[in-house]
């Protein structure tokens, strides 16, 4: 009969143990849903009309868990952005950059592709710290496509790129424009980066 409290007490012991490491992957996969699932939402519907309630749906968990991991839905906003746009910055080469970012916003829905600048596009418009955020995230982009140019006004042009990534990205994907909403993704970055390397020396020439 004593045996069995002592039996009882180890297995205790080692679910416990075995537990704590699978709690902090469930929480680590929750994170990534909500993360993903609030990157998808943002970047169809914008800031102010994805609700929390939405997100969390979308994600399979409760909406106490976004605040828990979060805190507020701006905080959740700010770590789609920098997971999107600040980490396509880190690890893209200065000359790829625009065409890495014009592929993402042409590629069709899928996790693996980055939705940062979708995000941008219709988002604007919203809270003053939406704004800001979002304007943050177009310096560091026209400041490492300034680094392209050898022209005194190299950051002018830098702005001018970023303003046609955003306008084509505008056209296609928010506002649905043809022939350029259906228009082969390949046909445009070649379109798109052979007009460009004009404007910006150190950019690949793109071939039709």
């Amino acid at each position: 009969m004593e045996q069995t409290p002592q039996n009882t007490a180890g297995r205790t012991g080692t679910d416990a143990a075995g537990a704590a490491p699978e709690r902090r992957r469930d929480a680590q996969g929750t994170r990534r849903r909500l993360l993903d699932a609030a990157s998808q939402l943002f970047a169809e519907r914008g800031y102010e009309r994805s609700t929390v309630r939405d997100i969390a749906a979308r994600a399979g968990a409760n909406q106490a868990l976004l605040f828990r991991y979060f805190g507020t839905k701006k905080a959740l906003f700010g770590e789609v952005m920098a997971r999107g746009g600040q980490e396509q910055l880190r690890a893209t080469p200065p000359d790829r950059l625009f065409e890495t970012a014009l592929r993402g916003m042409l590629a069709d829905d899928g996790a693996a592709k980055d939705r940062s600048l979708e995000v941008c596009l219709r988002s604007i418009g919203g809270s003053d710290e939406i704004a800001e955020a979002l304007r943050g995230l177009g310096e560091e982009y026209a400041d490492v496509l300034a680094t392209l140019s050898r022209a005194e006004n190299g950051d002018l042009r830098a702005d001018l790129a970023l303003s046609w990534l955003l306008g084509i990205g505008l056209m296609r994907v928010v506002v649905g424009k043809e022939p350029l909403a259906s228009a082969d993704p390949d046909t445009i970055c070649a379109l798109a980066g052979s007009a460009l390397s004009t404007l910006l020396e150190g950019l690949p020439e793109g071939r039709e």
